[in-house]
C-alpha cells in the first residue's frame, strides 16, 4: 500500500531540502528550526500500515497511531479526516521535540520532562479546558494533535465532542504554500520551509486554502484521490501540525502568531476579547495614557460587571511598598498579576506572581533589597524605609514599548502560552536591545507566602556530625564538593536581580599566572561605613574555576551571615539569663585597656580596628542560641555577635559581627571543618604577629608541588620575591603565612596570606593562593601614582612604607631550620565528619568549647555556619589577657610574657 504523504521534510530557511529516506520500519519527517535543532516525529511507516489493514478486517477504520477507532462498521474519507481533527488525543503517540520535553495525552501517563518547573495553567486556562471559550477549548475544538513549541513545557490536552465540523479546514496561517508542479508542495514559514513530496499531495494542497469545510474539501478531491486517502493524508497533516480550522473573520496576522506560539486556532483572539484585565498604575505612571495604551493594543479592561482574570501593574520601582498590598489581594483571591516598569534605561516586565506554588512580590523584593545595600548610608541618613526615589530616566519610545511589552505578556498568558520566562524578571536594555531573564524563586521561609519558622527550627536543631566524603577527587581541595560541582550546583544563586550575588568576575589587575575573583560587596563590613563600599567577598584558588566557586561560597557565606528578621532571638539581660547565656568578650576579647582608651583609639582608627562599647550585662539585648558540640547543650550568644547587619528594626547594637569562623561547604560538616581551620589560623597568626616572633622558613622545594612552581613563577614574572613562614601553635593544625615583596623600587609592596589545615600541603596551598587576594594590583606603584580611593589608607600606606628591614618578624628566623612536609604530624582522612571530631577533640584538650551556629537559608540550600571557639584569638586588635601573652610563652617562643606596651603598635589590617 502506499504512504498517505509521499514524503515530508523541513529544512532550515536559506538551505536545500533534505530528502528523508523511507526505511522498512517506518517513515519520519524532520522539522529543522532557523536555530538548527532537529524534532523528529514517526509518520505511519510500513509497520503502521500492516496494522491499518489488520483493523480494517477487524471491522474498523485506523487514521494514525494518535485516532481512536472512528466508526465500527466502513467509514467516509470525510468521517476519517474529522475523527483526527475531532479527538486525535485519545491514543496519541509521544513526540519529543528539543531537550526531549514530553507532551502527556489521556491514556499515557505523565512523565514530566527535567528542567525548570511548570506552573499549573491558571483559573483561566483550567475553565478553558472545561469547554469555555478561552483558546484551550477552542483547541479541542479544533482537534489538534499537539501544539508544538520548543519553548512550551508539558501540556494535557483534553478533546471533546463533536468537532466544529462547520469551520473552514487549510494549512496553517503561518504557512506560505507554493505547489512547484511535479516536483512539491512547498511551505514556507519563518521557521523553516516544508517539503511535501507526490503528486496526491499536489492534488490535495490546492483545496486546503482555509475556504472549505472538511467535507467539501473531501468532495472536491479529484477522482484519482480517494476519499478515504485523501481524508487519512489530511489526518497525517493535521497530526504534523500544517493543517487545522479557520476560523470566520479572524485576524489572518494574529491567528498565525498564535499558531507559531503553540496555541493556534480561530477564535483565540475572541477569547482573548471576553477576558477582562485591569490595569493599576503606581507612582509617575500615567494610569490614563497606560489604560488607552492597553485598549489600542487589544486588551478589554475590567470594570463593573466584569471582574479582572488578570492583573497588569505598572510602577516606577519593583519595590514600591504598594505592590506589597496588591500581591496580597490577588494571592487572597487565586489571581494572577503581572508588574511592569516602563520607566529607565532598562525595562522590566514580570514574573507572573500568584501562583500557588510560586514565588510572591516579597520573594523578589528580598532579593532587590540586597543588591540595593549600596544605598545604605543614604537610606540610613534620611531616614527612609523603601528605596531611594531616583531621577526618571526614560525617553517616549522606551515607555511605550515597556507597555507594549507588557500587554503582550499579558495576552500571552491569557492565550495559554506557557514557557519558563514567565517566571523571571525580563529586563529589555533600551540601549543595546539586549534582553535578560531573571528567574525568580519561591523562599520557602518567606513571611507572606512560606514558612517563616524554618530558619529558626534550622538554629534550635542540635547538630550531630555526620560521615561525609571528601579527597583528591574533588580537586585535590578536601572539600565535600568539586570547584566544578559548586558552580554547577549553586550558580543559580549569581544575578544582579534575582540572585543574593550579583556577579562573580576575575578580579582587575591580578598578576597573570594568579587567581583571584571577586563577588560583590562584602557584607560584614557594617552597612552605613563607606570602606564598605569599597571591599569585596573574593575568592581564590590554583585554578580559576577554583578561584570562581570560592568568590561565590564567600558571598553567599556573607549574605547568610546577615540578619533578615527571621533568626531566632531571646530578649533578656546576661545576668538574666544564668550560665547558659555568654559574655560576648569571651569571644571577642578586648582588654579592658581598649574599653577605657576607647574614643581615642577610635578617633584614629577605622573599619575593622573600632572598638565597640563596652558590654552591659544588665541591660537587655537579643540573644540567639548556638550548638556546644563540647557540652552537649545550646548556648546563648548576643544576636548582634552573631549575624552582620542591623536589628530587623534598623538598630544597631554592640557588640558587633565578624566573619571569623564563618564558612560555608558542600555539607554541614564541610563547613564546620573549615570555619574551625580558619579559628585555628586566625589564632596562630594573631600570637605572631603581636608578639612581633621570627618564625622558621617553610622549605618550599621540599613540598614539589606543581601549582606551586607555577605560582613561584608568575611572583617572579610580576617581579615580586616569594617565601612563607611556619606559623603552627600549640592546637599542631599547620598554619603558614606567605609573604612577597617587590624586588625593585623604593616601596616594597608587602603582601601576605595566611592558611591552615590539617595536611601541610593545603595549608600551604590556601596561604599562597590568599595572597593573590592582598596584592597590590598591577600599575598601582606609578612614578606619580597617588593614594588610590578604592584602598584604606592604612593598606596605602603600609603598601608604599613598611619594609621587611623594618618588620623582621616578616622574614624567616635563621636560626631555625626550614620545615618540610616530614616536619608535620598528619593523620590522613578522607571523611569530613571525622575531621569534625578531630577538631572538637583538639578544642576539648585545650579547655575549650566548639560551637556551631547554623546560618544555612532555605532558599540557598548552601551549608553556612559560624563556628565560636571561646579564647581563640582573631587577628585583629584585641588585647585581652590569655593566649595571646602565655602560648608564646608555654611554646617557648618567649621567655616571658609580653607587656600590654609592647604590643605590635601596627594593628593587623585585613
Amino acid at each position: 500500500m502506499s504512504h498517505p504523504v509521499d514524503e515530508v521534510c523541513t529544512v532550515p530557511s536559506g538551505e536545500s531540502p533534505r530528502r528523508i529516506q523511507t526505511t522498512d520500519v517506518g517513515r519520519e519527517y524532520v522539522r529543522v528550526s532557523p536555530g538548527g535543532i532537529n524534532e523528529r516525529i514517526d509518520c505511519q511507516g510500513h509497520h503502521r500500515e500492516h496494522r491499518r489493514e489488520q483493523h480494517r478486517r477487524a471491522g474498523r477504520e485506523h487514521c494514525g497511531a494518535a485516532l481512536r477507532p472512528a466508526h465500527r462498521t466502513g467509514g467516509t474519507g470525510a468521517r476519517t479526516g474529522a475523527a483526527l481533527l475531532e479527538a486525535p488525543a485519545l491514543r496519541a503517540r509521544r513526540v519529543r521535540p528539543p531537550g526531549h520535553l514530553a507532551r502527556t495525552f489521556p491514556g499515557r501517563p505523565h512523565r514530566r520532562a527535567p528542567g525548570p518547573p511548570h506552573r499549573r495553567p491558571g483559573r483561566a486556562a483550567r475553565r478553558d479546558r472545561q469547554g469555555g471559550p478561552g483558546p484551550r477549548g477552542l483547541l479541542r475544538h479544533l482537534g489538534l494533535l499537539l501544539q508544538l513549541h520548543p519553548s512550551l513545557g508539558p501540556r494535557s490536552v483534553t478533546v471533546p465532542e463533536p468537532a466544529p465540523t462547520g469551520l473552514p479546514v487549510g494549512f496553517k496561517r503561518h504557512l506560505r504554500v507554493e505547489t512547484v508542479a511535479g516536483e512539491a508542495v512547498y511551505l514556507l514559514s519563518e521557521r523553516g520551509t516544508t517539503v511535501l513530496r507526490g503528486p496526491r499531495v499536489e492534488a490535495l494542497a490546492p483545496l486546503l486554502d482555509g475556504t472549505r469545510t472538511l467535507p467539501a474539501v473531501l468532495a472536491e478531491v479529484p477522482a484519482a484521490l480517494p476519499a478515504g486517502e485523501a481524508g487519512r493524508m489530511i489526518a497525517e497533516l493535521a497530526r504534523a501540525d500544517l493543517v487545522g480550522y479557520h476560523g470566520p473573520g479572524s485576524d489572518t496576522a494574529a491567528d498565525a502568531y498564535w499558531e507559531l506560539a503553540g496555541v493556534g486556532g480561530p477564535g483565540v483572539q475572541t477569547a482573548l476579547g471576553s477576558a477582562p484585565v485591569e490595569v493599576v498604575a503606581l507612582g509617575r505612571t500615567d494610569g490614563e495614557a497606560v489604560r488607552s495604551q492597553c485598549l489600542a493594543d487589544g486588551l478589554t479592561l475590567a470594570g463593573p460587571g466584569r471582574p479582572a482574570v488578570f492583573t497588569v501593574v505598572f510602577c516606577d520601582d519593583y519595590l514600591d511598598p504598594a505592590l506589597a498590598g496588591v500581591d496580597a489581594r490577588h494571592r487572597a483571591a487565586g489571581l494572577r498579576w503581572l508588574p511592569a516598569r516602563t520607566s529607565g534605561t532598562a525595562v522590566w516586565v514580570g514574573p507572573v506572581f500568584g501562583a500557588a506554588d510560586g514565588p510572591c512580590w516579597h520573594c523578589l523584593a528580598h532579593r532587590l533589597r540586597g543588591h540595593r545595600s549600596s544605598q545604605s548610608p543614604v537610606r540610613h541618613a534620611l531616614g527612609l524605609t523603601g528605596p531611594v526615589p531616583l531621577p526618571e530616566a526614560s525617553l517616549a519610545a522606551g515607555r511605550l514599548l515597556g507597555v507594549h511589552t507588557a500587554v503582550l505578556e499579558t495576552q500571552k498568558w491569557l492565550a495559554g502560552v506557557r514557557y519558563p520566562g514567565q517566571e523571571a524578571v525580563c529586563a529589555l536594555d533600551t540601549r543595546t536591545l539586549s534582553a535578560r531573564h531573571h528567574p525568580v524563586a519561591r523562599r520557602p521561609q518567606c513571611p507572606a507566602c512560606g514558612d517563616p519558622g524554618l530558619v529558626g527550627a534550622l538554629v534550635r536543631e542540635p547538630y550531630v556530625p555526620e560521615s561525609r566524603p571528601a579527597g583528591s577527587e574533588n580537586g585535590g581541595t578536601h572539600r565535600a564538593l568539586s570547584p566544578g560541582a559548586v558552580l554547577a550546583r549553586y550558580g543559580r544563586l549569581i544575578d544582579p536581580v534575582s540572585g543574593v550575588v550579583a556577579e562573580v568576575r576575575p578580579a582587575p589587575g591580578t598578576p597573570e599566572g594568579l587567581n583571584h575573583y571577586v563577588s560583590g560587596r562584602n557584607l560584614a563590613l557594617r552597612s552605613t561605613s563607606l570602606n564598605g563600599l569599597r571591599n569585596y567577598s573574593g575568592g581564590k584558588g590554583i585554578t580559576a574555576e577554583e578561584a570562581e566557586a570560592g568568590a561565590l561560597c564567600e558571598a553567599v557565606e556573607r549574605y547568610c551571615g546577615t540578619r533578615q528578621g527571621d533568626e531566632p532571638v531571646v530578649r533578656d539581660s546576661l545576668t538574666g539569663l544564668g550560665d547558659t547565656a555568654l559574655h560576648p568578650n569571651a569571644c571577642q576579647l578586648y582588654a579592658e585597656r581598649q574599653f577605657q582608651e576607647r574614643e581615642g583609639w577610635n578617633a584614629s582608627r577605622q573599619g575593622t580596628q573600632l572598638v565597640p562599647p563596652r558590654f552591659r550585662p544588665d541591660v537587655p539585648t537579643e540573644w540567639t542560641p548556638v550548638w556546644s558540640l563540647t557540652a552537649g547543650r545550646h548556648r546563648l550568644l548576643p544576636t548582634s555577635l552573631l549575624y552582620f547587619g542591623p536589628a530587623p528594626d534598623g538598630t544597631e547594637s554592640a557588640p558587633w559581627a565578624d566573619s571569623n569562623g564563618n564558612a560555608a561547604g558542600g555539607s554541614v560538616e564541610d563547613a564546620v571543618v573549615h570555619g574551625f581551620l580558619e579559628l585555628v589560623e586566625r589564632d596562630a597568626v594573631a600570637l605572631w604577629w603581636y608578639n612581633r616572633l621570627r618564625r622558621p622558613a617553610v622549605d618550599l622545594d621540599s613540598f614539589d608541588e606543581p601549582w606551586l612552581a607555577r605560582a613561584r613563577t608568575a611572583y617572579a614574572r610580576a617581579g615580586r620575591e616569594l617565601w612563607v613562614l611556619d606559623l603552627t601553635a600549640d592546637f599542631g593544625i599547620p598554619v603558614m603565612a606567605a609573604v612577597s615583596r617587590r624586588t625593585s623600587g623604593p616601596a616594597q609592596g608587602i603582601s601576605f596570606g595566611f592558611g591552615a589545615h590539617f595536611d601541610p600541603r593545603l595549608a600551604l596551598r590556601r596561604a599562597v593562593t590568599e595572597m593573590s587576594q592582598l596584592l597590590p594590583p598591577e600599575g598601582y606603584f606609578g612614578s606619580s601614582a597617588p593614594q588610590r580611593p578604592s584602598f584604606a589608607s592604612e593598606v596605602d600606606l603600609w603598601w608604599h612604607e613598611a619594609t621587611v628591614d623594618q618588620l623582621t618578624y616578616l622574614t624567616p628566623d635563621p636560626a631555625e631550620s626550614p620545615r618540610g612536609p616530614g616536619r608535620y604530624s598528619y593523620v590522613s582522612r578522607s571523611d569530613m565528619g571525622a575531621d569534625v571530631v578531630a577538631a572538637e577533640a583538639a578544642v576539648r584538650h585545650h579547655g575549650m568549647e566548639l560551637m556551631v551556629l547554623n546560618q544555612t537559608r532555605p532558599d540557598l540550600e548552601l551549608p553556612v555556619v559560624k563556628v565560636l571557639v571561646p579564647g581563640l584569638r582573631h587577628f585583629w586588635a584585641r588585647y585581652a589577657p590569655g593566649r595571646l601573652f602565655d602560648v608564646p610563652v608555654s611554646l617557648g617562643w618567649r621567655s616571658h610574657p609580653m607587656k600590654y606596651d609592647e604590643i605590635n603598635p601596627l594593628p593587623l589590617f585585613v
